[in-house]
Protein backbone atom coordinates (compact mmCIF):
# COMPACT_ATOMS: atom_id res chain seq x y z
CA UNK A 1 0.00 0.00 0.00
CA UNK A 2 1.38 3.42 -1.15
CA UNK A 3 1.54 6.39 1.32
CA UNK A 4 -1.04 8.35 -0.91
CA UNK A 5 -3.48 5.18 0.39
CA UNK A 6 -2.51 5.29 3.48
CA UNK A 7 -2.59 9.01 4.02
CA UNK A 8 -6.50 8.91 2.79
CA UNK A 9 -7.29 6.21 5.40
CA UNK A 10 -5.88 7.71 8.30
CA UNK A 11 -8.33 9.21 10.96
CA UNK A 12 -10.96 6.54 8.74
CA UNK A 13 -13.09 3.89 11.26
CA UNK A 14 -11.38 0.71 11.66
CA UNK A 15 -13.57 -1.29 10.16
CA UNK A 16 -12.96 0.49 6.73
CA UNK A 17 -9.73 0.22 7.48
CA UNK A 18 -9.81 -3.56 7.56
CA UNK A 19 -12.13 -3.40 4.60
CA UNK A 20 -9.98 -1.52 2.04
CA UNK A 21 -7.09 -4.39 3.19
CA UNK A 22 -8.93 -6.92 2.12
CA UNK A 23 -10.12 -5.86 -0.98
CA UNK A 24 -6.35 -4.79 -1.84
CA UNK A 25 -5.54 -8.29 -0.69
CA UNK A 26 -7.47 -9.96 -3.14
CA UNK A 27 -6.62 -8.00 -6.03
CA UNK A 28 -3.08 -8.76 -5.48
CA UNK A 29 -3.49 -12.43 -5.47
CA UNK A 30 -6.08 -12.17 -8.90
CA UNK A 31 -3.19 -10.71 -10.19
CA UNK A 32 -0.52 -12.93 -9.51
CA UNK A 33 -2.50 -15.90 -9.31
CA UNK A 34 -0.77 -18.98 -10.91
CA UNK A 35 -1.33 -19.74 -14.84
CA UNK A 36 -2.61 -15.82 -15.19
CA UNK A 37 0.56 -14.43 -16.94
CA UNK A 38 2.06 -15.17 -20.42
CA UNK A 39 3.09 -19.08 -21.17
CA UNK A 40 6.91 -19.25 -20.40
CA UNK A 41 8.90 -19.33 -23.17
CA UNK A 42 11.54 -22.67 -24.08
CA UNK A 43 14.35 -22.81 -23.07
CA UNK A 44 13.61 -19.55 -20.68
CA UNK A 45 13.53 -17.45 -23.50
CA UNK A 46 10.50 -14.41 -23.70
CA UNK A 47 8.92 -13.62 -26.22
CA UNK A 48 10.14 -9.58 -25.75
CA UNK A 49 13.81 -11.28 -25.87
CA UNK A 50 13.36 -12.80 -29.51
CA UNK A 51 16.70 -12.58 -30.88
CA UNK A 52 17.10 -9.92 -34.09
CA UNK A 53 20.27 -9.83 -35.65
CA UNK A 54 21.69 -6.53 -37.46
CA UNK A 55 23.13 -6.00 -40.61
CA UNK A 56 26.43 -6.76 -41.24
CA UNK A 57 26.49 -9.71 -38.58
CA UNK A 58 28.80 -12.35 -40.23
CA UNK A 59 28.09 -16.18 -40.02
CA UNK A 60 28.15 -19.75 -41.17
CA UNK A 61 26.23 -21.49 -43.00
CA UNK A 62 26.58 -25.57 -43.12
CA UNK A 63 24.33 -27.52 -44.24
CA UNK A 64 26.37 -31.36 -44.91
CA UNK A 65 29.52 -32.87 -43.05
CA UNK A 66 30.51 -33.20 -39.44
CA UNK A 67 29.58 -29.89 -37.43
CA UNK A 68 32.94 -27.73 -36.91
CA UNK A 69 32.27 -25.33 -34.03
CA UNK A 70 35.43 -23.58 -34.05
CA UNK A 71 34.70 -21.67 -37.01
CA UNK A 72 34.39 -17.47 -36.33
CA UNK A 73 31.36 -16.38 -36.38
CA UNK A 74 28.55 -15.23 -34.42
CA UNK A 75 26.16 -17.09 -35.65
CA UNK A 76 25.61 -20.49 -37.22
CA UNK A 77 22.80 -21.46 -39.57
CA UNK A 78 22.83 -25.36 -39.13
CA UNK A 79 20.66 -28.41 -39.99
CA UNK A 80 17.63 -28.94 -37.90
CA UNK A 81 17.02 -32.53 -37.74
CA UNK A 82 20.72 -33.41 -37.98
CA UNK A 83 21.44 -31.72 -34.68
CA UNK A 84 20.91 -32.31 -31.02
CA UNK A 85 20.46 -30.20 -28.39
CA UNK A 86 24.00 -31.07 -26.86
CA UNK A 87 25.86 -29.51 -30.09
CA UNK A 88 23.37 -26.17 -30.30
CA UNK A 89 24.26 -25.83 -26.38
CA UNK A 90 27.93 -26.41 -27.22
CA UNK A 91 27.79 -23.02 -29.83
CA UNK A 92 25.76 -21.38 -27.71
CA UNK A 93 28.76 -22.28 -25.10
CA UNK A 94 31.06 -20.20 -27.41
CA UNK A 95 28.99 -17.28 -27.36
CA UNK A 96 27.16 -18.56 -30.82
CA UNK A 97 23.48 -17.43 -32.07
CA UNK A 98 21.96 -20.88 -33.58
CA UNK A 99 19.89 -20.89 -36.53
CA UNK A 100 17.53 -24.23 -37.38
CA UNK A 101 17.67 -25.11 -41.37
CA UNK A 102 14.29 -26.72 -42.24
CA UNK A 103 12.64 -27.14 -45.15
CA UNK A 104 8.61 -25.47 -45.10
CA UNK A 105 7.88 -25.77 -48.74
CA UNK A 106 9.36 -28.88 -50.28
CA UNK A 107 8.86 -32.48 -48.62
CA UNK A 108 12.13 -34.56 -48.36
CA UNK A 109 11.69 -38.12 -48.32
CA UNK A 110 15.01 -38.57 -45.92
CA UNK A 111 13.11 -36.86 -43.06
CA UNK A 112 12.31 -38.82 -40.18
CA UNK A 113 8.71 -37.10 -40.45
CA UNK A 114 8.15 -37.61 -44.27
CA UNK A 115 5.50 -40.86 -44.00
CA UNK A 116 3.93 -37.70 -42.17
CA UNK A 117 2.82 -36.25 -45.50
CA UNK A 118 -0.09 -37.06 -47.56
CA UNK A 119 0.71 -37.85 -50.97
CA UNK A 120 -2.38 -35.39 -52.48
CA UNK A 121 0.05 -32.50 -50.55
CA UNK A 122 3.37 -33.43 -52.63
CA UNK A 123 3.67 -31.69 -56.01
CA UNK A 124 6.68 -32.30 -58.91
CA UNK A 125 10.81 -32.60 -57.83
CA UNK A 126 11.92 -29.12 -56.64
CA UNK A 127 15.55 -29.96 -58.47
CA UNK A 128 17.07 -31.54 -55.57
CA UNK A 129 17.10 -35.78 -55.20
CA UNK A 130 14.23 -36.93 -53.29
CA UNK A 131 12.11 -33.27 -52.83
CA UNK A 132 8.95 -32.39 -54.19
CA UNK A 133 7.03 -29.20 -53.94
CA UNK A 134 4.28 -28.76 -51.21
CA UNK A 135 0.82 -27.93 -52.16
CA UNK A 136 1.16 -24.84 -49.20
CA UNK A 137 -2.58 -23.97 -49.73
CA UNK A 138 -3.33 -27.01 -47.75
CA UNK A 139 -2.78 -25.38 -44.49
CA UNK A 140 -4.92 -27.64 -42.81
CA UNK A 141 -2.83 -30.47 -43.21
CA UNK A 142 0.72 -28.52 -43.14
CA UNK A 143 0.87 -26.21 -40.24
CA UNK A 144 0.09 -29.02 -37.64
CA UNK A 145 3.46 -30.84 -39.45
CA UNK A 146 5.26 -27.40 -39.40
CA UNK A 147 4.48 -26.55 -36.20
CA UNK A 148 5.70 -30.24 -35.46
CA UNK A 149 9.00 -28.97 -36.82
CA UNK A 150 9.47 -25.97 -35.56
CA UNK A 151 8.93 -27.09 -31.74
CA UNK A 152 11.18 -29.53 -32.43
CA UNK A 153 13.81 -26.28 -33.33
CA UNK A 154 12.63 -25.11 -29.81
CA UNK A 155 13.17 -27.45 -28.09
CA UNK A 156 16.48 -28.11 -29.07
CA UNK A 157 17.57 -24.18 -27.90
CA UNK A 158 18.32 -22.87 -31.09
CA UNK A 159 17.33 -18.99 -31.54
CA UNK A 160 15.55 -18.98 -35.00
CA UNK A 161 14.38 -21.11 -38.03
CA UNK A 162 15.35 -20.62 -41.99
CA UNK A 163 12.45 -22.05 -42.90
CA UNK A 164 13.37 -22.93 -47.02
CA UNK A 165 11.95 -23.70 -50.44
CA UNK A 166 9.74 -20.69 -49.29
CA UNK A 167 9.02 -19.38 -52.87
CA UNK A 168 6.85 -22.01 -54.90
CA UNK A 169 4.67 -19.70 -56.47
CA UNK A 170 7.71 -18.87 -58.68
CA UNK A 171 8.41 -22.62 -59.65
CA UNK A 172 6.44 -25.44 -61.55
CA UNK A 173 5.16 -27.13 -58.28
CA UNK A 174 2.40 -29.20 -60.01
CA UNK A 175 0.05 -26.92 -58.31
CA UNK A 176 -1.76 -23.54 -59.39
CA UNK A 177 -0.17 -21.44 -56.66
CA UNK A 178 -0.67 -17.83 -56.54
CA UNK A 179 1.46 -15.37 -55.02
CA UNK A 180 -1.34 -14.57 -52.74
CA UNK A 181 -0.74 -18.19 -51.47
CA UNK A 182 2.40 -17.63 -50.74
CA UNK A 183 2.23 -14.56 -48.58
CA UNK A 184 -0.61 -16.07 -46.61
CA UNK A 185 1.78 -19.40 -45.78
CA UNK A 186 5.09 -17.50 -45.75
CA UNK A 187 3.06 -15.30 -42.94
CA UNK A 188 1.85 -18.64 -40.91
CA UNK A 189 5.66 -20.43 -40.74
CA UNK A 190 6.76 -16.56 -38.86
CA UNK A 191 3.85 -16.82 -36.71
CA UNK A 192 4.48 -20.41 -35.67
CA UNK A 193 8.02 -19.35 -35.18
CA UNK A 194 7.39 -16.36 -33.30
CA UNK A 195 4.60 -18.55 -31.32
CA UNK A 196 7.46 -20.80 -30.12
CA UNK A 197 10.24 -17.57 -29.75
CA UNK A 198 11.92 -18.06 -32.57
CA UNK A 199 13.59 -15.20 -34.58
CA UNK A 200 12.65 -16.32 -38.68
CA UNK A 201 14.65 -15.59 -41.87
CA UNK A 202 12.41 -14.89 -45.29
CA UNK A 203 14.49 -17.59 -47.53
CA UNK A 204 14.80 -16.10 -51.30
CA UNK A 205 11.29 -14.75 -52.17
CA UNK A 206 12.59 -11.67 -53.39
CA UNK A 207 9.37 -9.85 -55.13
CA UNK A 208 7.48 -10.43 -52.07
CA UNK A 209 10.03 -8.65 -49.81
CA UNK A 210 7.95 -4.89 -49.14
CA UNK A 211 5.17 -7.44 -48.00
CA UNK A 212 6.87 -9.85 -45.88
CA UNK A 213 9.29 -7.49 -44.22
CA UNK A 214 7.71 -6.65 -41.20
CA UNK A 215 6.96 -10.23 -40.81
CA UNK A 216 10.17 -11.45 -40.78
CA UNK A 217 13.50 -11.12 -38.33
CA UNK A 218 16.42 -11.06 -41.21
CA UNK A 219 16.56 -12.59 -44.66
CA UNK A 220 18.71 -15.39 -46.06
CA UNK A 221 19.37 -15.44 -50.18
CA UNK A 222 21.18 -16.94 -52.01
CA UNK A 223 22.54 -15.67 -55.46
CA UNK A 224 21.28 -12.19 -55.34
CA UNK A 225 24.75 -10.57 -56.94
CA UNK A 226 24.94 -13.08 -59.86
CA UNK A 227 21.38 -12.28 -60.71
CA UNK A 228 21.95 -8.54 -60.42
CA UNK A 229 18.75 -8.75 -57.25
CA UNK A 230 20.68 -7.78 -54.13
CA UNK A 231 19.41 -4.30 -54.09
CA UNK A 232 15.89 -5.95 -53.51
CA UNK A 233 16.91 -7.06 -49.97
CA UNK A 234 17.56 -3.20 -48.86
CA UNK A 235 14.49 -3.58 -47.31
CA UNK A 236 15.70 -5.85 -44.57
CA UNK A 237 18.52 -3.77 -43.79
CA UNK A 238 16.78 -0.76 -43.39
CA UNK A 239 14.92 -2.03 -41.47
CA UNK A 240 17.57 -2.85 -39.03
CA UNK A 241 17.44 -6.62 -39.92
CA UNK A 242 20.48 -8.95 -41.19
CA UNK A 243 20.51 -9.91 -44.67
CA UNK A 244 22.59 -13.91 -44.83
CA UNK A 245 23.68 -13.91 -48.02
CA UNK A 246 25.89 -16.44 -49.98
CA UNK A 247 27.39 -16.61 -53.98
CA UNK A 248 28.55 -20.04 -55.13
CA UNK A 249 30.33 -19.50 -58.68
CA UNK A 250 30.92 -15.54 -57.83
CA UNK A 251 34.80 -14.76 -56.58
CA UNK A 252 34.22 -12.45 -54.14
CA UNK A 253 36.14 -9.76 -56.00
CA UNK A 254 32.42 -9.28 -58.03
CA UNK A 255 30.65 -9.08 -55.08
CA UNK A 256 32.08 -7.89 -51.83
CA UNK A 257 32.28 -4.56 -52.27
CA UNK A 258 28.69 -3.94 -53.22
CA UNK A 259 27.44 -6.17 -50.47
CA UNK A 260 29.12 -3.79 -47.89
CA UNK A 261 27.67 -0.89 -49.64
CA UNK A 262 24.40 -2.57 -49.09
CA UNK A 263 25.08 -3.65 -45.51
CA UNK A 264 24.78 -7.61 -46.34
CA UNK A 265 26.41 -10.46 -44.37
CA UNK A 266 27.95 -12.11 -47.60
CA UNK A 267 30.00 -15.40 -47.93
CA UNK A 268 31.42 -17.50 -50.50
CA UNK A 269 30.32 -20.92 -50.23
CA UNK A 270 30.04 -24.59 -52.21
CA UNK A 271 27.07 -25.80 -53.31
CA UNK A 272 27.23 -28.15 -50.63
CA UNK A 273 27.66 -25.84 -47.70
CA UNK A 274 29.74 -27.88 -45.94
CA UNK A 275 32.58 -26.11 -43.46
CA UNK A 276 34.45 -24.07 -46.16
CA UNK A 277 33.78 -20.39 -46.63
CA UNK A 278 35.32 -17.16 -47.65
CA UNK A 279 34.34 -14.25 -46.34
CA UNK A 280 34.20 -10.58 -47.90
CA UNK A 281 37.62 -8.69 -47.17
CA UNK A 282 37.39 -5.83 -44.61
CA UNK A 283 36.90 -2.27 -46.82
CA UNK A 284 40.45 -1.24 -47.89
CA UNK A 285 42.00 -4.56 -46.93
Amino acid sequence: MDDRMAARMTGRPAVLRVTVLILLAMLAGCTSAPGSGPSPAPSGRSAAARWQPEPGTDWQWQLSGRLDPTVDAPVYDIDGFDHEAAQVKELHRKGRKVICYLSTGAWEEFRPDAARFPTAVLGKGNGWKGERWLDIRRTDVLEPLMESRISMCAKKGFDAVEPDNMDGYRNPSGFPLTAADQLRYNRLIARIAHRHHLAVGLKNDLPQIPELVEDFDFAVNEQCAQYEECEELTPFVKAGKAVFHVEYELPVTRFCAQSRKLGLSSLLKKYELGVWRERCPAAGA
